[in-house]
Order: C-alpha cells, then structure tokens, then sequence
C-alpha cells in the first residue's frame, strides 16, 4: 500500500508518497514539481550526497560497484587510479582523482598528497615526529604519508594544530 507524509519547511511543504511496485529491483525517486527552485535544487544535492551511487571498479575483465563507506583510499599508481578497499581488495577505477574528489563526501574524504585521497574514518594512528610529513596507518595496517604540502590542511582538518600553553 502507499504511504502519505508532509515535510514542512520554512520554505516550502512538500508531499511525500511511498508506492509499493512489486518486481521493481530497487528504490526510485522521484521529485515532481511545477519548476526548479533554488529549495529543490538544494534538496536534490543534500539527496545525493546522503545516497552516493557505488563507483565501478575494475579487476580485468570485472566490475564491483564499490561503495563509498567501503573505500579506503583512492591513489595513483602509474597512469591509473587505484581504490582499495577495506579488506584489502584493489580495483582500477576509470575516473581521475579530481573527479573522485567531486563524488566523495568531503566530510569523509581528504586528499593527503596530489596522488592520494583517503577515507579519514579509517585512520587508526598518525605519526607526527616525521619532519615535514605525517605518516598515517589506515584500517588493516596500510601505511601512507601525508605530503609536505598537505600536512597544515590535514592538522586543521583532524584538530591537531598545536595550541599555544600559557
């Protein structure tokens, strides 16, 4: 059966439906409106952020959709962009870090180096004493390094810019 709801907003009401469609394989949504406003452009951005489609990755002639939240890192290697994930497992992907960069939630996702981004959840341990870079220990013991250029943005983005006793 359905289901009706209402989201009031300061902006706008908007109905919400839910139709069940039997043999359908996965859920659709769909935003129906007389035109495009600036409210609904920003509704359908805040949807996609929250439900990212899987990004392919390639091993030969197979491909995975990769989640997001299974990514570990995304680096270069030669001419290709590799991602690893969580257990390990490494594809080819078929896009360049700069569009990676675009795709990944930037409250996750970070570039640590002009070849490298990693997912900052899965950061177990950093090591500061390097000078001028930051060595980082991600889930299952991967170690990368942050590059010298990089090393101010990462402090502020995980808080560890030294404060000032006194």
């Amino acid at each position: 059966d359905g289901r009706v709801g209402y989201l009031k907003k300061e902006v706008f009401p908007l109905k919400i439906e839910f139709k069940q469609v039997p043999g359908q394989e996965e859920p659709r949504l769909t935003l129906t409106a007389r035109q495009l406003t600036q409210e609904l452009e920003a509704l359908l951005r805040r949807l996609e952020q929250e439900c990212p489609p899987p990004i392919p990755g390639w091993q030969g002639d197979r491909v995975t959709p990769l989640e997001h939240h299974d990514l570990l890192r995304c680096y270069t290697a030669g001419q290709r962009v590799m991602a690893q994930t969580a257990d390990g497992r490494e594809y080819i992907l078929r896009l360049r870090l700069y569009e990676l960069e675009k795709l990944l939630d930037p409250a996750r996702f970070t570039r640590i180096s002009n070849g490298e981004i990693v997912d900052l959840k899965a950061v177990t341990a950093l090591d500061l004493s390097l000078t001028g870079t930051i060595k980082m220990t991600l889930t299952g013991g991967v170690v990368t390094y942050v590059s010298r250029r990089y090393v101010k943005k990462i402090k502020q983005t995980l808080d560890l810019e030294r404060r000032r006793m006194g």
